[in-house]
């Protein structure tokens, strides 16, 4: 792989219940573990973050690839949900579901914008084999 940019972040404190931040200072969160884990649900958590990087990540994938055929694109947005959970055994794992609207396209077109998404965005690249992905359509023009 040609890197063609690096982020960085440091978490500290106490894991879940610590702080994070870009080296830039663009970045500088609380964390804290959600209610549904005995959390105070104060700060954000890694899954919040993860879901928001990978729905705006996806979405700029969805917008190349539909550059690239001409298709319009307007209104278009991609929520993301990380579902984290217990793994047989030992351990936790992640899970995620995109929903997406591509109002202004038809049912088609659409999910021919969302294949090709899907194999250009770096989220879900590093995400497919590893976890499941689940892709809804939830928009498009009848």
């Amino acid at each position: 792989m040609k890197t063609l940019y690096t982020a960085e972040a440091l978490a500290s404190g106490e894991g879940r219940d610590g702080t994070a931040r870009t080296n830039d200072g663009k970045l500088d969160v609380t964390l804290s573990s959600p209610v549904e884990l005995g959390g105070s649900g104060q700060g954000t958590n890694p899954e919040q973050l993860f879901a928001a990087g990978y729905a705006a990540c996806f979405h700029s994938a969805l917008r190349l690839v539909g550059r690239k055929e001409q298709a319009d694109l307007t209104d278009s947005a991609v929520a993301a949900k990380v579902h984290l959970g217990q793994l047989d055994g030992a351990g936790f794992g992640l899970a995620a579901e995109l929903e997406i609207a591509l109002p202004a396209l038809d049912l088609a077109t659409a999910e021919a914008l969302v294949a090709k998404a899907h194999q250009v965005c770096p989220y879900s690249n590093a995400t497919r084999g590893n976890i499941s992905v689940d892709i809804k359509i939830l928009e498009f023009a009848a």
